[in-house]
């Protein structure tokens, strides 16, 4: 059964060496309703697949194309949609070009790009120079260049172009946004993101997977090479684009030991992971970032080391705190005191009180969704936005600016942490830029 829409949404020099006229910005850009959404995918393994089978099961969304190299993926999901009852997406799979192809169709709206992370910048700007609506993957980007071809091409073709940051749409980071926006925690502070998250697994994928691409950027870069998922929710607490914006970082890294050992332990000696003789990137790095406001900001990232999972996702002001993982709650004159937190059971009140009205309405609708509903809330906001003429949740600007820590963070790391000047994408713009709001 498709799912209905019936929420509305409160309210450095570029790389083409010139800003596009003035008053061109896309903040809050809004685009004509279409009666019916028409999406192509490009890549449709492991996070394609899923977005897939969210967009099928949508009103008013009709999946038109597949593109993948592997034809088993695009054949599947081509299945997929006939199993749905929906009419049979059209396959391109005659090689990596062939998604170029798939852009020359005059019957679609938007682009899903779930491919390797060096193609989401290209793809997303060849399909916003097709005329289509970009959504990415993360990271959007992997260069400062690229960063910039992403927002001058969205302000030029006035196509949307959103990073895929499902995170934004999980029911704590709803809820702390909710609480941010009414005060609770006082005049923000500090906040803590991160994505530690130990997948050394996946280098058994070697031929084929993500591990047989990702595990060649541990080996060449050193930095932060994953900071969205904790980050996303933390700069929209923070209103970053849209009131505040990073202004410079710095970056350390760790010894980077822990591929190295999974390798030896995991593989014969003439495997080509053991064959590489230097595995750059740090296993774990901390990256401290200052914003225009003069708040602070720790992201760290860890694929590598046996550690528990976590995004951080803590969010300071001047009245309380929110941590996470686990959730931790101590807000002045409310929580019994603010010397020690408010966790587990007792957090029932404080979620019945402050959920984001999204996550009430959209909750059972999303069970079964992927990482936890988040998934499904965040293709489902999509569909609705473009199908209403509202601005998305997200834009160009936060797409640029949240990926930028990647490049930022190893050029940091390479110069002994020193200090790197964050570009302001919005070219001023973020300081009338209106904060996300909250669902109405």
């Amino acid at each position: 059964m498709g799912v209905g829409a019936g929420l509305v949404a409160g309210g450095c020099a570029s790389v083409t060496g010139a800003a596009p006229a003035a008053g061109s910005g896309v903040a809050n850009m809004k685009t004509a309703p279409l009666q019916t959404v028409r999406v192509g995918f490009i890549g449709v393994g492991a996070r394609g697949s899923g977005h897939v089978g969210d967009y099928l099961k949508l009103d008013g969304v009709e999946v038109k194309a597949i593109c993948d190299i592997h034809e088993p993926a695009a054949a599947a999901a081509k299945a997929r949609a006939e199993k749905a009852g929906k009419p049979a997406p059209e396959l391109y799979t005659k090689g990596p070009e062939d998604y170029r192809r798939m852009l020359e169709r005059t019957d679609l709206d938007m682009v899903v790009i779930a491919t390797p992370w060096e193609l989401h910048a290209p793809q997303a700007v060849a399909a916003m120079k097709a005329g289509k609506h970009a959504f990415t993957e993360v990271p959007a980007a992997l260069t400062v260049d690229e960063c910039w071809e992403l927002v001058d091409t969205s302000e030029r073709t006035r196509r949307h172009c959103m990073m895929l940051e499902n995170v934004c749409y999980g029911r704590e980071e709803l809820m702390v946004l909710n609480m941010c926006r009414m005060g609770v925690f006082g005049d923000l502070l500090h906040g803590e993101a991160s994505y530690i998250h130990e997948l050394r697994g996946q280098m058994n994928q070697v031929e084929r997977g993500t591990g047989s691409w990702r595990t060649l950027h541990y080996a060449k870069r050193n930095g932060n090479l994953y900071p969205t998922h904790g980050l996303g929710p933390v700069a929209q607490y923070m209103s970053i684009n849209r009131g505040d914006r990073f202004d410079y970082l710095s970056s350390v890294a760790s010894p980077a030991l822990g591929r190295a050992a999974f390798a030896k332990a995991k593989f014969p000696p003439d495997h080509k992971w053991n064959r590489i003789a230097t595995w750059n990137c740090g296993d774990m790095n901390t990256t401290i970032v200052k914003t225009a406001l003069g708040r602070s900001l720790m992201i760290q990232w860890d694929e590598t080391s046996p550690r528990p999972y976590s995004r951080l996702n803590l969010i300071q002001g001047t009245k309380g705190t929110f941590a996470g993982f686990p959730n931790r709650l101590a807000i002045e004159g409310k929580t019994p005191n603010t010397h020690a937190w408010v966790e587990g059971d007792a957090l029932k009140p404080y979620f019945e009180e402050f959920d984001h009205p999204l996550w009430k309405r959209m909750s059972e609708a999303a069970k079964g969704g992927g990482h936890g509903g988040m998934d499904f809330i965040m293709n489902w906001r999509i569909a609705y936005c473009l199908r209403n003429g509202e601005p998305l949740d997200q834009d160009v600007y936060d797409a640029a600016s949240w990926s930028v820590i990647g490049p930022l963070s190893e050029k940091s790391v390479a110069n002994r942490s020193a200090s790197v000047d964050v570009p302001d994408f919005t070219r001023g713009r973020w300081k009338t830029t209106p904060p996300l709001g909250i669902v109405s």
